[in-house]
């Protein structure tokens, strides 16, 4: 079988294609045939070590995809088998086949292609969690979106404009601009260098805005608290990029409320996960929410996606196909 590993903590060029052994379906698990896995950012922590340290090298990477199943282990119904699966945390997914708790495993309707399926798993539960769950979005409030014009950004500015929200999107690069006005952002914002507060307040009609959603890392976390009105709610998240540093709560300003939101709190349990998966496949049937994949990628030329996703130029989702 062959898959993509990381042989030492580094850049890109630390993966390798290489042959591995077939893996087998354990009791509780299903082996699944992987169609398409998804490329996302904790895949570049990994990578440089900020996570699965305790895991020795090399080791596959990846977590997310779409497939079929091939066979089941011990204790799994039979009826898994040949049935076409999503799933969003399996470790070892740049891979042709992987070993997946059943648990971990959301069927796809058969209206739904396994390439959006593996598109949307990560970035959708993650966006669908912070606009309905983090932060409610409510009819006529003004979100501000970090990176507007990738994956989640564009999932996420999506989900808000579900809910009768406004958005403010932040793009790095004039070229992003129309791939997030096109999701359906009222107004986006060109900013590399953080320097965005000033704007964000005057587009939300001088109050600041309700709710700012930021992965973007250390640089923009206080121009984000600028751009926040009085109670207004700091969505923090993205681990790879690292954090602001130690905070003394009392000098958060204007009552703000900042929550850090971790990824396994999205989909904490088997049936929260294949709710809000459903929730999001019923959104795609209906034309309400569109997945925009923005660069597919052989097995093989992995470490180019991953220095594809890392240069900042990409919009969308990035997928590996074995």
């Amino acid at each position: 079988m062959k898959a993509v590993v990381m042989t030492r903590q580094g850049g890109p060029e630390v993966m390798a294609f290489v042959e591995r052994p077939e893996p087998v379906a354990g009791p509780g698990e299903a082996l699944v045939e992987i169609a398409a896995a998804g490329v996302n950012f904790m895949d570049t922590g990994v990578r440089r070590g900020l996570a699965w340290s305790d895991m020795p090298d090399p080791k596959v990477l990846g977590v997310e995809g779409a497939g079929r199943v091939l066979s089941v282990g011990a204790g799994v119904d039979p009826a898994w088998v040949g049935r076409r699966v999503a799933w969003v945390y399996a470790p070892g997914s740049y891979a042709e086949r992987v070993a997946i708790p059943v648990d971990a495993l959301v069927p796809l309707p058969d209206a739904l292609d396994e390439r959006t399926a593996a598109a949307v798993m990560m970035q959708g539960l993650t966006a669908s969690h912070f606009a309905t769950d983090f932060h409610p979005v409510q009819p006529g409030e003004v979100a501000l979106v970090h990176a507007a014009a990738g994956g989640l950004g564009l999932l996420l500015t999506q989900i808000i404009k579900l809910r009768g929200g406004r958005v403010i999107g932040r793009v790095s690069h004039a070229d992003k601009v129309a791939v997030a006005l096109e999701a359906g952002a009222d107004h986006v914002i060109v900013d590399a260098e953080g320097r965005f507060a000033d704007e964000a307040v005057r587009l939300s009609g001088g109050e600041g805005v309700h709710v700012v959603y930021d992965g973007s890392g250390p640089r923009t976390f206080q121009a984000s608290l600028a751009a926040l009105r009085r109670s207004g709610t700091f969505c923090w998240y993205g681990p790879v990029l690292g954090g602001p540093g130690p905070i003394d709560v009392m000098s958060l300003p204007k009552s703000i409320k900042l929550g850090y939101a971790v990824f396994s709190d999205h989909v904490a349990t088997r049936e929260l996960l294949r709710s809000r998966a459903a929730r999001l496949f019923d959104w795609i049937a209906a034309g309400a929410l569109k997945v925009r994949i923005g660069g597919v990628h052989p097995l093989a030329e992995a470490a180019r996606a991953h220095a594809d996703m890392e240069s900042r130029r990409t919009t969308g989702k990035l997928l590996l196909i074995p």
